[in-house]
């Protein structure tokens, strides 16, 4: 017997932790068992070599790493958490939800290979995490799609808000704007549902995308 994750994805800025959170929320109101995870696990020593690609230890570019090398350490951490944290409770049955995912891979290093190397690219991934280290495949991955120039200017927004530092990816607008690109070419090679942030020049209501992401995700509930 196995369990349901559902995965949620996006790049930087797209709002994707606040609807993570008011999903939770929702699955709270309602008395319904689950687990909430979000990667990279940070406070955990499992993270180290993330922290340090991040911090800029390896390189001030996202790409002085390559789609290997750095899929590796995000890949590691999440393998830590499913043999220490949720592995038996998701293979008794149970519903665990995540603020990304093995998703992630697909495009924040997908990204760092060129448009027709991608597909190889996915196949690597997906053999790699679910195949050799057992990572669960995902039931549900939503995808929340936020225009890179929308997106900087929230994160610019929240860095004054919170008054913290931008990490290597949030730095290079660039980087982003590849990044949305590689996510949209993984949605539709891997199935994911994308989700619009925006509806021509509106931001979508943070409600009004719940709503969405809810009726896609209820029958798995």
């Amino acid at each position: 017997m196995s369990g349901t994750l559902i995965a949620f994805e996006g790049t930087d800025g797209s709002g994707k932790s606040t609807q993570f959170g008011r999903f939770c929320r929702r699955l709270d109101t309602m008395g319904r068992e689950y687990r909430n995870l979000v990667f990279p696990q940070y406070q955990e020593p499992s993270s180290a070599l993330i922290r340090m690609y991040l911090g800029g230890e390896f390189g001030s570019h996202p790409q002085d790493v390559n789609a290997y090398a750095a899929s590796a350490f995000y890949a590691v951490d999440r393998y830590a958490s499913l043999k220490k944290v949720w592995g038996n409770y998701y293979a008794q049955g149970g519903l665990v939800v995540t603020d990304r995912y093995t998703t992630s891979n697909a495009v924040h290093q997908a990204v760092k290979c060129p448009a027709e190397e991608r597909p190889a690219f996915f196949a690597w991934l997906d053999d790699f995490e679910h195949n050799k280290l057992g990572l669960p495949r995902p039931s549900l991955v939503l995808y929340l799609d936020m225009p890179t120039a929308k997106a900087v200017e929230l994160l610019r927004a929240r860095e004054e808000q919170t008054h913290t530092h931008a990490d290597i990816h949030e730095l290079d607008t660039g980087y982003l704007a590849s990044c949305r690109e590689c996510a949209l070419q993984a949605a539709q090679a891997l199935g994911w549902k994308v989700i619009p942030c925006m509806e021509g020049e509106r931001l979508r209501d943070i409600e009004e995308i719940h709503e969405e992401i809810w009726s896609l995700a209820a029958p798995l509930l």
